[in-house]
């Protein structure tokens, strides 16, 4: 086995075996950007513009990613194809949920409870080209390697969604409102020894 495939499966052991430590539900854009880095993929939900279908609500399953793990931007990216019926409805909600960890299992949260944190974002997903989608690639490559050998004939793209709002359910009172400008200002992961977000 090479050493770089060595330290990858190393990585993954530790990180697997690691507890989840969740921001305080008080710090609400912390929160959404810690649930987002954290998720590898969303359900993104649009109204139909297909028969037989046409006006109602449809949502399907996407892979994601905000960056490596451990350095997200907060911006979900997505691999996508026209050939999805999904892409061609770009208006768009993500919804991401704790659920897809091991935290929510842990501590015995059930995955509609709002203890175990979901957050939806809605926008428009957009296609991005150049440095942006050398970026979304190295996001969604890293977390998702099998992208990498899809079907070229497919035409593949990257695209992101671009964030008009978003909605935190991770405590119990109700859904929480965060504005993008602040979503983006939250740092998910607090530096050790610091007291800032």
């Amino acid at each position: 086995m090479s050493r770089a495939l060595l330290a990858v499966c190393v990585a993954l052991v530790a990180a697997v075996g690691e507890p989840l430590s969740v921001p305080p539900h008080e710090e609400v854009a912390r929160m959404a950007r810690f649930v987002v880095s954290k998720c590898d993929w969303a359900s993104m939900a649009t109204i139909s513009t297909h028969d037989p279908v046409k006006g109602q609500p449809f949502s399907n399953a996407f892979s994601i990613s905000d960056g490596p793990v451990g350095n997200g931007t907060g911006t979900p990216y997505m691999y996508l194809t026209h050939m999805e019926i999904s892409v061609q409805d770009l208006q768009a909600s993500l919804s991401v949920s704790l659920a897809q960890t091991s935290y929510c299992r842990n501590h015995g949260f059930d995955p509609q409870s709002p203890l175990c944190a979901h957050i939806i974002l809605s926008g428009s997903v957009m296609e991005v080209n150049g440095s942006e989608a050398s970026l979304a690639k190295a996001a969604l490559f890293s977390r998702h390697p099998e992208m990498i050998d899809w079907p070229t004939d497919h035409n593949w793209f990257f695209a992101k969604m671009n964030i008009t709002q978003v909605w935190v359910l991770d405590y119990f009172g109700g859904v929480k409102t965060v504005t993008p400008e602040d979503y983006y200002r939250a740092t998910p992961y607090r530096k050790h020894g610091s007291d800032s977000q």
